[in-house]
């Protein structure tokens, strides 16, 4: 019988977007809705996500143009930029939000290449936990002579070229990360 790795494969899968969506939310000089989608904003009585009041383009390379749907909202969309730990100031030009990203400092940049590098980190423990558990199960089911000792170190291996495969890609994705921080 060979191993299943379905659920290991969904798991590293989650991680790698997870850790994608981090990155993304990194501000880095250039304009990315990912960067204030999920700031909360106080509208109809209720803390809702940016993206769920506005529609969030960029200009040009360092602008952001958020358009609230309802024009009320326009000041709560400011305040809340504004109060966010993003270092970011938005403009109010009539009934559009326009955030000008500044160009970022060297010590900014070092601040996010140590972050980049805490989040791989992150991402690298959380698929160490879930090899453990399928390494656990695989041992669980030769004991139970569910599966041969063959078998195991077989299904071992595979382990170990996917998890090997991961960090390859995670370390692109922060690589990539990491070129933007640069320029």
């Amino acid at each position: 019988m060979t191993y299943s790795f379905s659920s290991f494969d969904g798991e590293l899968k989650r991680i790698k977007e997870h850790f994608s969506g981090e990155l993304s939310s990194l501000r880095t000089g250039r304009a990315n809705p990912a960067i204030v989608k999920d700031i909360l904003v106080d509208a109809y009585g209720s803390k809702m996500k940016l993206e769920g009041v506005a529609s969030i383009t960029t200009q040009d390379a360092r602008t952001l143009v958020i358009q609230p749907w309802d024009k009320g909202v326009v000041a709560a969309i400011e305040s809340a930029i504004r109060n966010s730990n993003l270092g970011i100031q938005p403009v109010v030009d009539k009934d559009v939000i326009r955030v000008i990203l500044p160009s970022l400092t060297g010590e900014r940049r070092e601040q996010l290449m140590k972050l980049v590098g805490e989040k791989s980190e992150d991402a690298r423990i959380a698929s160490r936990k879930a090899r453990d558990e399928i390494w656990k199960d695989i041992q669980a089911q030769e004991r139970e002579k569910k599966m041969s000792e063959d078998e195991k170190f077989r299904a071992k291996d595979e382990l170990q070229k996917k998890i090997d495969h991961f960090n390859r890609e995670l370390d692109d994705v922060a690589e990539r990360k990491r070129t933007e921080i640069r320029t």
